[in-house]
Protein backbone atom coordinates (compact mmCIF):
# COMPACT_ATOMS: atom_id res chain seq x y z
CA UNK A 1 0.00 0.00 0.00
CA UNK A 2 1.30 3.45 -0.94
CA UNK A 3 0.73 5.57 2.17
CA UNK A 4 0.94 8.78 0.14
CA UNK A 5 3.43 10.55 2.43
CA UNK A 6 6.49 10.56 0.20
CA UNK A 7 8.28 13.90 0.49
CA UNK A 8 6.17 14.94 3.49
CA UNK A 9 8.25 16.36 6.33
CA UNK A 10 8.15 14.56 9.67
CA UNK A 11 9.45 15.64 13.07
CA UNK A 12 9.78 12.72 15.50
CA UNK A 13 10.57 13.33 19.15
CA UNK A 14 12.34 10.54 20.99
CA UNK A 15 13.44 9.34 17.59
CA UNK A 16 16.84 7.99 18.56
CA UNK A 17 15.65 4.77 20.21
CA UNK A 18 12.71 2.51 20.97
CA UNK A 19 9.28 3.29 19.61
CA UNK A 20 10.23 6.78 18.43
CA UNK A 21 13.04 5.37 16.35
CA UNK A 22 10.71 2.72 14.94
CA UNK A 23 8.24 5.43 13.92
CA UNK A 24 11.02 7.46 12.29
CA UNK A 25 12.26 4.39 10.44
CA UNK A 26 8.86 3.49 9.02
CA UNK A 27 8.11 7.07 7.99
CA UNK A 28 11.49 7.25 6.23
CA UNK A 29 10.78 3.91 4.51
CA UNK A 30 7.58 5.49 3.18
CA UNK A 31 9.54 8.36 1.67
CA UNK A 32 8.99 11.05 4.30
CA UNK A 33 11.77 13.52 5.01
CA UNK A 34 12.44 12.75 8.67
CA UNK A 35 14.06 14.78 11.43
CA UNK A 36 14.58 12.96 14.73
CA UNK A 37 14.80 14.91 17.97
CA UNK A 38 16.08 13.84 21.39
CA UNK A 39 18.36 15.08 24.16
CA UNK A 40 21.62 13.22 23.53
CA UNK A 41 23.70 14.15 20.51
CA UNK A 42 25.78 10.97 20.36
CA UNK A 43 22.75 8.70 20.37
CA UNK A 44 20.98 10.88 17.83
CA UNK A 45 23.95 11.01 15.48
CA UNK A 46 24.32 7.24 15.55
CA UNK A 47 20.57 6.65 15.10
CA UNK A 48 20.37 9.06 12.15
CA UNK A 49 23.28 7.34 10.41
CA UNK A 50 21.83 3.88 11.01
CA UNK A 51 18.36 4.90 9.89
CA UNK A 52 19.77 6.45 6.73
CA UNK A 53 21.64 3.23 5.97
CA UNK A 54 18.55 1.11 6.63
CA UNK A 55 16.07 3.20 4.67
CA UNK A 56 18.16 4.91 2.01
CA UNK A 57 16.73 8.26 3.16
CA UNK A 58 18.64 11.27 4.44
CA UNK A 59 17.47 11.26 8.07
CA UNK A 60 18.50 14.42 9.93
CA UNK A 61 18.69 15.01 13.67
CA UNK A 62 18.42 17.83 16.17
CA UNK A 63 19.32 17.95 19.85
CA UNK A 64 16.05 19.07 21.44
CA UNK A 65 14.31 18.53 24.76
CA UNK A 66 10.52 18.66 24.35
CA UNK A 67 10.13 19.83 27.96
CA UNK A 68 11.89 23.18 27.38
CA UNK A 69 11.15 26.21 25.23
CA UNK A 70 14.73 26.10 23.96
CA UNK A 71 14.34 22.49 22.93
CA UNK A 72 11.07 23.09 21.12
CA UNK A 73 12.59 26.10 19.36
CA UNK A 74 15.55 24.01 18.24
CA UNK A 75 13.29 21.29 16.90
CA UNK A 76 11.26 23.75 14.84
CA UNK A 77 14.39 25.47 13.59
CA UNK A 78 15.51 22.10 12.21
CA UNK A 79 12.06 21.22 10.84
CA UNK A 80 10.14 24.51 10.52
CA UNK A 81 6.89 23.26 8.98
CA UNK A 82 6.37 19.57 9.68
CA UNK A 83 3.51 17.84 7.90
CA UNK A 84 3.80 15.04 10.46
CA UNK A 85 4.52 15.50 14.16
CA UNK A 86 5.19 12.55 16.46
CA UNK A 87 5.19 13.51 20.14
CA UNK A 88 7.03 10.94 22.23
CA UNK A 89 8.70 11.26 25.62
CA UNK A 90 9.89 8.93 28.35
CA UNK A 91 7.54 8.15 31.18
CA UNK A 92 8.47 8.45 34.84
CA UNK A 93 9.75 5.69 37.12
CA UNK A 94 7.23 3.69 39.15
CA UNK A 95 6.67 4.73 42.73
CA UNK A 96 4.26 5.72 45.49
CA UNK A 97 2.39 9.00 45.01
CA UNK A 98 3.05 9.82 48.67
CA UNK A 99 6.71 10.23 47.82
CA UNK A 100 6.29 12.52 44.81
CA UNK A 101 6.93 16.23 45.15
CA UNK A 102 5.39 19.09 43.24
CA UNK A 103 8.58 19.20 41.20
CA UNK A 104 8.08 15.54 40.24
CA UNK A 105 4.58 16.35 39.01
CA UNK A 106 5.74 19.40 37.07
CA UNK A 107 8.46 17.35 35.36
CA UNK A 108 5.93 14.70 34.40
CA UNK A 109 3.49 17.26 33.04
CA UNK A 110 6.20 19.04 31.05
CA UNK A 111 7.30 15.79 29.37
CA UNK A 112 4.02 13.99 28.82
CA UNK A 113 1.41 16.75 28.53
CA UNK A 114 2.52 20.37 28.29
CA UNK A 115 5.52 19.85 25.99
CA UNK A 116 3.47 17.90 23.43
CA UNK A 117 0.59 20.38 23.65
CA UNK A 118 2.98 23.26 23.00
CA UNK A 119 4.35 21.45 19.94
CA UNK A 120 0.80 20.93 18.71
CA UNK A 121 0.03 24.61 19.29
CA UNK A 122 3.00 25.68 17.19
CA UNK A 123 2.44 23.33 14.26
CA UNK A 124 -1.30 22.76 13.87
CA UNK A 125 -2.29 26.07 12.25
CA UNK A 126 0.33 25.84 9.47
CA UNK A 127 -0.90 22.29 8.84
CA UNK A 128 -4.44 23.62 8.53
CA UNK A 129 -3.27 26.29 6.07
CA UNK A 130 -1.55 23.66 3.92
CA UNK A 131 -4.56 21.32 4.05
CA UNK A 132 -2.65 18.34 5.42
CA UNK A 133 -1.35 17.35 8.83
CA UNK A 134 -0.90 14.29 10.97
CA UNK A 135 -0.14 14.51 14.68
CA UNK A 136 0.48 11.31 16.62
CA UNK A 137 1.12 11.14 20.35
CA UNK A 138 2.86 8.02 21.63
CA UNK A 139 1.14 7.70 24.99
CA UNK A 140 0.60 4.52 27.04
CA UNK A 141 -2.00 1.91 27.85
CA UNK A 142 -2.00 3.49 31.34
CA UNK A 143 -4.65 5.97 30.19
CA UNK A 144 -7.00 2.99 29.66
CA UNK A 145 -5.65 0.59 32.27
CA UNK A 146 -4.01 2.73 34.96
CA UNK A 147 -1.32 1.15 37.09
CA UNK A 148 -1.02 2.33 40.69
CA UNK A 149 2.76 2.63 40.56
CA UNK A 150 2.60 4.77 37.40
CA UNK A 151 0.54 7.63 38.83
CA UNK A 152 2.70 10.29 37.20
CA UNK A 153 2.10 8.78 33.77
CA UNK A 154 -1.55 8.00 34.47
CA UNK A 155 -2.22 11.65 35.26
CA UNK A 156 -0.02 13.49 32.77
CA UNK A 157 -0.74 11.29 29.77
CA UNK A 158 -4.48 11.34 30.47
CA UNK A 159 -4.31 15.13 30.43
CA UNK A 160 -2.80 15.09 26.93
CA UNK A 161 -5.41 12.62 25.67
CA UNK A 162 -8.21 14.72 27.14
CA UNK A 163 -6.90 17.85 25.46
CA UNK A 164 -6.55 16.12 22.09
CA UNK A 165 -10.14 14.86 22.27
CA UNK A 166 -11.46 18.40 21.90
CA UNK A 167 -8.96 19.80 19.41
CA UNK A 168 -9.05 16.83 17.03
CA UNK A 169 -12.73 17.49 16.24
CA UNK A 170 -11.88 21.03 15.16
CA UNK A 171 -8.98 20.24 12.85
CA UNK A 172 -10.18 17.16 10.96
CA UNK A 173 -12.30 19.16 8.47
CA UNK A 174 -9.01 20.68 7.31
CA UNK A 175 -7.42 17.24 6.77
CA UNK A 176 -5.42 17.54 9.99
CA UNK A 177 -5.82 14.58 12.31
CA UNK A 178 -4.62 14.10 15.87
CA UNK A 179 -4.47 10.63 17.39
CA UNK A 180 -2.85 8.77 20.25
CA UNK A 181 -1.12 5.40 20.20
CA UNK A 182 -1.35 3.46 23.47
CA UNK A 183 1.38 0.79 23.66
CA UNK A 184 1.26 -2.03 26.17
CA UNK A 185 4.33 -4.03 27.18
CA UNK A 186 7.07 -3.70 24.57
CA UNK A 187 10.63 -4.98 24.61
CA UNK A 188 12.22 -1.53 24.77
CA UNK A 189 14.61 0.32 27.07
CA UNK A 190 11.62 2.09 28.63
CA UNK A 191 10.13 -1.27 29.65
CA UNK A 192 13.48 -2.41 31.05
CA UNK A 193 13.72 0.74 33.15
CA UNK A 194 10.17 0.17 34.39
CA UNK A 195 10.95 -3.38 35.46
CA UNK A 196 14.16 -2.23 37.12
CA UNK A 197 12.07 0.25 39.11
CA UNK A 198 9.75 -2.54 40.25
CA UNK A 199 12.74 -4.59 41.35
CA UNK A 200 14.11 -1.68 43.36
CA UNK A 201 10.71 -1.30 45.02
CA UNK A 202 11.02 -4.82 46.40
CA UNK A 203 9.76 -6.95 43.54
CA UNK A 204 11.12 -10.27 42.27
CA UNK A 205 14.43 -10.43 40.37
CA UNK A 206 14.58 -8.69 36.99
CA UNK A 207 14.70 -11.91 34.95
CA UNK A 208 11.63 -13.28 36.70
CA UNK A 209 9.57 -10.12 36.24
CA UNK A 210 10.67 -9.68 32.63
CA UNK A 211 9.71 -13.22 31.67
CA UNK A 212 6.36 -12.97 33.46
CA UNK A 213 5.37 -9.70 31.79
CA UNK A 214 5.87 -11.16 28.33
CA UNK A 215 4.37 -14.57 29.06
CA UNK A 216 1.30 -13.19 30.84
CA UNK A 217 0.26 -11.02 27.89
CA UNK A 218 -2.55 -12.65 25.86
CA UNK A 219 -0.19 -12.66 22.87
CA UNK A 220 2.36 -14.57 24.97
CA UNK A 221 5.12 -12.09 24.19
CA UNK A 222 6.28 -8.51 24.33
CA UNK A 223 5.40 -6.18 21.49
CA UNK A 224 8.06 -5.17 19.00
CA UNK A 225 8.87 -1.51 18.47
CA UNK A 226 8.48 -1.88 14.72
CA UNK A 227 4.82 -2.79 15.24
CA UNK A 228 4.25 0.65 16.74
CA UNK A 229 6.20 2.17 13.86
CA UNK A 230 3.94 0.51 11.31
CA UNK A 231 0.77 1.65 13.08
CA UNK A 232 2.12 5.19 13.35
CA UNK A 233 2.95 5.32 9.65
CA UNK A 234 -0.56 4.20 8.69
CA UNK A 235 -2.19 6.76 11.00
CA UNK A 236 -0.01 9.39 9.30
CA UNK A 237 -1.01 8.26 5.81
CA UNK A 238 -3.42 9.83 3.35
CA UNK A 239 -5.72 6.86 3.96
CA UNK A 240 -6.34 7.79 7.60
CA UNK A 241 -7.92 11.21 7.13
CA UNK A 242 -11.20 9.98 8.67
CA UNK A 243 -9.49 8.77 11.85
CA UNK A 244 -9.07 11.46 14.49
CA UNK A 245 -9.30 11.93 18.23
CA UNK A 246 -8.71 8.22 18.74
CA UNK A 247 -6.62 6.38 21.33
CA UNK A 248 -5.42 3.26 19.55
CA UNK A 249 -4.41 0.40 21.83
CA UNK A 250 -1.56 -1.81 20.67
CA UNK A 251 -1.15 -4.12 23.63
CA UNK A 252 -1.51 -7.72 22.50
CA UNK A 253 -5.07 -7.83 23.78
CA UNK A 254 -4.15 -7.02 27.39
CA UNK A 255 -6.93 -4.47 27.86
CA UNK A 256 -9.83 -6.57 29.20
CA UNK A 257 -12.79 -4.42 28.16
CA UNK A 258 -15.19 -4.70 25.26
CA UNK A 259 -14.95 -0.99 24.42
Amino acid sequence: MDLGISRRTALVFGGSRGMGRACARQLAMEGAEVVIAARTEGTLRQAAAELAAETGAAVRFVVADITTAEGRNAALAACPSPDILVNNADGRPPGDFRDWTTADWHAALDAMMLGPIEMIRRTVDPMIERGFGRIVNIVSRSVKTPQAELGLSNGARSGLVGFVAGLARQTVRHNVTINNILPGVFATDAQRHHVEGLVKAGGPPFEVLWEERGRNNPAGRFGRAEEVGALCAYVCSVHAGYVTGQSLLIDGGAYPGTF
